[in-house]
């Protein structure tokens, strides 16, 4: 079998997008891991697998798979790279489109040749939601680890996160601390975990360390969710600045029951076509 292929990537955070409208094909698990493997596959963060919708208001569906092969609910900077992908591929000729993902609809919008604006859907905050085990919704909550106790966020942005607030995210522990706090029992699913720098009301610094994946230089969900955690703790004010390794995102919300709104740019890097 064999498929082609395209390599994009949002603001670092890097994909391997496969079309399975105009072609068949299907990929286990082992095969993702290995053609994530940045030495000896492809290499990619996550795999997006573009599918016909099963909702008939839906333009399409779309299926996305971590670097160790396991389906996620949600990506934001895939959701972007999404979208110039199907207009790349002639797919459709519309600038709004409704897609579904595993996580819920979101509603893209092409801005221009290359920037995208997201509809991430409302956070939700509710525990059993999220899902994180706690008697009740709070701004944050004490997290046990290790003899220590953190002060964290907790949202879902169709899928988990835990949002940390640090003085400096250039010296704050991720490479140890972030595979811990993935997975704490009280995240039954695991969760991603951001580490959140606040320079100003409106400007953030934020690295991320995602579940599955470990570290990536971007993370839109994880963007999302650490404004929203940021705005509920009175840290951050509705329209941020969001600065990641890999580049700059714009989030927006305007509070409860409002979705985030988040914009930033879709890369095209290659194309090809792998053997399997």
């Amino acid at each position: 079998m064999q498929l082609k292929f395209t390599k994009m990537h949002g603001t670092g955070n890097d994909f391997m997008m496969i079309n399975l409208i105009s072609q068949q094909g299907s990929l286990s698990s082992q095969q993702i891991k290995k053609l994530a493997d940045r030495r000896f596959g492809i290499g990619f963060d996550q795999l997006l697998i573009v599918e016909a919708p099963t909702d008939p208001e839906a333009d399409f569906r779309y299926r996305i798979y971590n670097a160790d092969g396991a389906e996620v609910e949600q990506c934001g900077n895939g959701a972007r790279c999404f979208a110039r992908f199907v207009h790349d591929q002639k797919l459709t000729w519309k600038n709004q489109l409704r897609v579904q993902t595993l996580g819920g609809t979101l509603v893209l919008t092409l801005q221009d040749f290359e920037h995208v604006l997201v509809n991430m859907g409302i956070p939700e905050l509710a525990p059993e939601k999220i899902p994180f085990i706690a008697e009740q919704a709070a701004v944050q909550y004490d997290l046990e680890l290790n003899g220590k106790t953190y002060q964290v966020g907790a949202v879902s942005m169709g899928n988990p996160h835990l949002v940390l607030v640090v003085d400096d995210i250039d010296t704050a522990p991720l490479e140890t601390l972030g595979p811990l706090l993935e997975s704490h029992p009280r995240f039954p699913n695991r969760v991603n975990v951001g580490f959140m720098q606040v320079e100003s009301a409106d400007r953030i610094r934020l690295r991320v360390f995602e579940r599955g994946v470990g570290e990536t230089l971007s993370c839109g969900t994880g963007a999302c969710a650490a404004v929203v955690s940021g705005q509920q703790r009175g840290l951050l004010g509705q329209q941020v600045h969001v600065t990641l390794s890999g580049g700059e995102l714009n989030v927006q919300w305007s509070g409860d029951q409002q979705p985030v709104m988040m914009s930033g740019p879709a890369t095209k890097v290659y194309e090809g076509i792998v053997r399997l």
